[in-house]
């Protein structure tokens, strides 16, 4: 069990912090975020576990179900039941897999309405009664009087449920339920009784569903530790299951041990009065592989056993981060790497079979496959602090599966958003790309004791393979004008032109890296060409990135706060993406006049007074401090951009501003979606002191710590001790920085400097230091710094324009 051997070695490199463990295990909230946008769950899984056992709260239609993406929200009363996969923090719902709901007494087969929980199968429950920790969840269903308990590994997840004396005990199996629900969204699905020799008795099953990612598969099994006495499978494949109405098609159960169709219902009988132990395994594969993924991780029906191996496994990689500060921060803090080791997910079973995107069985030879890959976000800081604090076996996995699924894929292209194997095409630009380069950029493609590595030649020919893959997102269009053009294709089909020429111009200079690097200097010609392109939709008459029509001309009128339709901007607008050119910082504060001018417009956009209005029909909008929006990612750096233009010191007072009003450790206590742990990336590093702006630079940014004592222990065993001395609420500048005693006059530290460990210590004071790292040649890199070996011209001209298709 690869998977296994590889959260192990994190467990021995957490050894030194033993002492700590319990106590950062302790700290962690799983319901931060599971209000407000944050959609994250509150259930039972493992570091980077296949299933996530959680309630679910409410079953919507498809347009009103975003507020439900994980399937539970903190503002609900009534929880319909338990299902197995689930999103932390996406910007988009699904999953949802087999939900199981215990019932004592009458057993009625569709959820009923929320205002009349009595008129289905939920059950109302009390905050009061639910308990949460890492691996562990429980609550008491009120209507029925059950103690719920849920745990996991790997591959199954765990339940207990202690029914109340004196009533008939069932369990309710609904394999129509879905978060993104519409009907016709289940295309099949199957149930099996199996009785076995031992008299026990043995539920596998299927389904296939078009939901966000088409024709995905999942495969289960089910045993029980007690006696089955009867069970009930129903068709209701007539009755979709946000119908409200009784005595329909379907109610009727079928004289069967084996059912199909789109519908399927089942409730199985136990004798009263006892506590049942229900164990689900899942595979990608098939029924037979889950129940070998079931034989090899949980044999027997033993809870306990199995929740402590999960509170085990969570405090030895937790105890990785050790926070000294008040008990707010800690709970953030630990809550954040909590939430940053939910994903990437296994997907792959025990024995190394997985489904790719071509929806045909592979074998995973020597690495785990991960998937759940919301690249658009993770690639900004979730991805570059995995590369911190764990071994490189686990980013190897990471582009070792993102390998196998480009030459899986159907257009020989890397995955955009992936989950189950299955490409979703959600969101825009290429950034897978900048994860791979990142990880050779910082050496991770070389053989260890614990990682094979990989062939950063062949990552690079894949990234190159995508970047050039012309049908996709108006790639021809990019490469042929310099731009994509607002006013071409279909009406509305270059909504997002401006967006995706900015941020294909950052994956390509990730290319250009990884080629120069790897010899390959025509590549890096080539795609340093191309890293420019953001000056091509950069106006520099008014200083904002605009839409930009095929002639070459500014599309008028221009108004930089639209954003949503037409806008030519993805989730956000001209305030957010003009900053975005992290490859060429320098570059943009040239195009604005200098230093000055940069500083001016970052306050006039933190500023700005904005009705909320604006934003009300632009999803996934949150968390605005004037025109910037830390709840969207192309915002994530902004305040990192005063120490490119010399003022630090405003970079320490606008994280200041953002940790205190955008992060809580309560259950709205994050403002946007989490996005599978890019915002809780943000945080961790932010509150260290230092964020990668650019992932493939190979430096991070210094900004300023909020812990007086954190100690990290790295990826390679080492550990990172940071301390801010004089570190009180007055006390919000930094004074000086000390890197292993040696003084550093400079806002960047190094990915190397990191990892060789040793002592980070920052001097605070009430008063900005305004000597400190504000020379130029103090500054991060950029493209148009002075020496930089990729210095590009103040405008790109582009290739004359031709049609994308002759």
């Amino acid at each position: 069990m690869r998977v296994l051997r590889t959260v192990a070695c994190l467990c021995l490199l957490a050894a030194p912090l033993a002492a700590q463990r319990s106590s950062t295990y302790a700290d962690v909230d799983p319901f931060i975020g599971t209000g407000a946008e944050g959609h994250t769950f509150p259930g039972a899984s493992l570091p980077f576990g296949m299933v996530q056992l959680s309630p679910d709260t409410q079953i919507r239609p498809v347009k009103q179900s975003y507020k439900w993406a994980a399937g539970y929200r903190y503002s609900d009363t009534t929880i319909l039941g338990f299902s197995h996969t689930h999103f932390s923090g996406a910007g988009h719902s699904d999953l949802g897999d087999v939900l199981v709901q215990p019932i004592s007494g009458d057993v009625r087969l569709d959820p009923g309405d929320i205002d009349k929980p009595e008129s289905g199968y939920r059950s109302r429950f009390q905050h009061k009664t639910e308990e949460a920790h890492p691996g562990y969840y429980a609550v008491t269903l009120d209507d029925y009087n059950v103690r719920a308990e849920l745990t996991a590994t790997t591959r199954v997840g765990v339940h207990r449920y202690t029914f109340p004396a004196g009533k008939p005990a069932h369990l309710l199996i609904d394999l129509r339920s879905s978060i993104y629900n519409y009907p016709g969204k289940v295309l099949w699905s199957s149930l099996r009784i199996r009785h076995e020799g031992d008299g026990s008795t043995t539920l596998t099953g299927m389904r296939e569903t078009r939901g966000w990612a088409p024709a995905r598969q999942l495969f289960f099994a089910m045993r029980f530790s007690a006696p089955v006495t009867g069970t009930h499978l129903y068709n209701r494949e007539d009755q979709p299951i946000l119908y409200r109405g009784f005595k329909t098609p379907g109610d009727t159960p079928e004289d069967t041990q084996a059912i199909e169709g789109r519908g399927i219902v089942a409730a199985v009988d136990f004798a009263s009065a006892q506590k049942l132990i229900v164990k689900v395994a899942i595979s990608p594969v098939s029924e037979a592989n889950a129940l070998a993924n079931m034989q090899a991780e949980v044999p027997a029906f033993d809870f306990d056993a199995v929740r402590t191996q999960a509170q085990q496994r969570w405090q030895d990689v937790l105890s990785i981060l050790r926070v000294d500060a008040d008990e707010p921060t800690r709970k953030t803090l630990a809550t954040a790497l909590y939430h940053s080791l939910l994903a990437p997910s296994i997907a792959m079973d025990a024995n190394g079979d997985y489904r790719g995107p071509d929806h045909a069985v592979h074998h995973a030879d020597g690495f785990n496959f991960v998937s759940s890959l919301s690249l658009w976000d993770t690639y900004r800081a979730e991805q570059p602090l995995m590369t911190l604090i764990e071994p490189p076996r686990v980013t190897s996995d990471l582009v070792r599966s993102m390998l196998a699924s480009q030459q899986q894929s159907p257009f020989g292209i890397l995955p955009v958003w992936q989950f189950a194997g299955i490409e979703t095409w959600c969101m825009i630009g290429y950034h897978a790309v900048p994860i791979l380069a990142d990880a050779i950029m910082k050496g991770m493609d070389k053989p260890g004791p614990d990682t094979p590595g990989f062939d950063a030649n062949a990552a690079l020919d894949a990234m190159v393979a995508s970047a050039d893959y012309r049908p996709y997102g108006h790639i021809g269009e990019y490469i042929d004008k310099g731009y994509i053009p607002i006013d071409t294709g279909a009406p509305g089909s270059h909504d997002e032109s401006v967006s995706q020429t900015i941020e294909y111009a950052f994956d390509d200079w990730t290319i250009a890296q990884v080629a120069r690097k790897l010899g390959r200097n025509d590549i890096a010609d080539r795609f340093t060409k191309r890293a420019g392109y953001w000056r091509n939709v950069f106006n520099t008459k008014d200083g904002f990135a605009e839409p930009r029509l095929a002639d070459g001309s500014y599309r008028k009128p221009f108004d930089p706060a639209k954003a949503g339709a037409g806008s030519g901007f993805t989730e956000g607008n001209a305030w957010q993406y003009s900053w975005y050119q992290p490859q060429d910082e320098q570059g943009l504060i040239q195009l604005l006049g200098g230093d000055i001018a940069l500083v001016d417009k970052l306050d006039k956009m933190f500023d700005q007074h904005v009705d909320p209005k604006q934003y009300a029909d632009v999803e996934d909008i949150s968390g605005l401090i004037g025109q910037y929006i830390h709840g969207n990612e192309p915002s994530h750096h902004l305040a990192y951009l005063y120490s490119y233009a010399g003022q630090p010191w405003r970079t320490d007072e606008r994280l200041q501003q953002i940790i205190s009003s955008q992060y809580q450790p309560t259950p709205d206590g994050l403002v946007g979606n989490d996005d599978l742990g890019q915002m809780s990336a943000w945080l961790l590093f932010s509150e260290m002191g230092f964020y990668p702006v650019a992932p493939g630079s190979n430096q991070y940014v210094i900004g300023r710590p909020f812990a007086r004592d954190i100690d990290l222990q790295l990826g390679n065993g080492k550990h990172l001790h940071i301390v801010a001395s004089q570190l009180i609420d007055e006390n919000k500048y930094v004074q000086s920085v000390m890197l292993n005693g040696k003084p550093i006059d400079r806002v960047y530290l190094t990915h190397d400097e990191l990892m060789a460990g040793g002592t980070l210590r920052f001097e605070m004071g009430q008063e900005p230091n305004r000597k400190w790292a504000v020379s130029p040649a103090a500054r991060p890199y950029s493209m148009s710094s002075p020496g930089s070996s990729d210095q590009q011209p103040r405008r790109v001209k582009a290739p004359r324009s031709r049609h994308l298709w002759r």
